[in-house]
Order: C-alpha cells, then structure tokens, then sequence
C-alpha cells in the first residue's frame, strides 16, 4: 500500500473486494475439481474470499475515516 490520496484508494475498494470473492472462488473451483467436489470447493472459496475481502474494505475505511478525523481535529487547532 503506497501513500495514495484516500478518495483513489477508497475507490478502488469495490474492485478488491470482487477481485477477492472471483480469486478464491477459482481457486477453490480448482481444488474441488481435483477432488471431485468442485461445488464444494466454489462455495468455500466464496465464503472466505468474502471473508478476506470484507476484512480489508473494513481496515481499509476505518484506516480513512480515522484519517479525515486526524486531519479535521488538525485544521481545527490551527485556528
């Protein structure tokens, strides 16, 4: 994570967390076929890439909300 301003990195949120939910789900369509339980396999891979994805636009937004106050409580000392 680089110092990106927060209104680019909050817009690319949405797109990981898809990208989360489509690459666990690959990877357990590929891990269920291998075991002949590719449904099986898709269902777990959704569950935790929502999990992983969920997780990060949370840390994500607090980290940003968290940021705007620091920066609100700053413009208001100055003055």
């Amino acid at each position: 994570m680089g110092k990106q301003p927060n209104s680019r990195r909050l817009a690319g949120i949405g797109f990981e967390l898809a990208a989360a939910v489509a690459g666990f789900v690959l990877v357990g369509y590929w891990v269920g076929k291998y075991f002949d339980r590719a449904e099986m396999g898709i269902l777990i891979g959704a569950v935790l890439g929502l999990i992983g994805g969920m997780y990060n636009l949370i840390r994500v937004t607090m980290a940003a909300s968290r940021g705007a106050a620091d920066r609100k409580r700053n413009s208001n000392s100055e003055k």
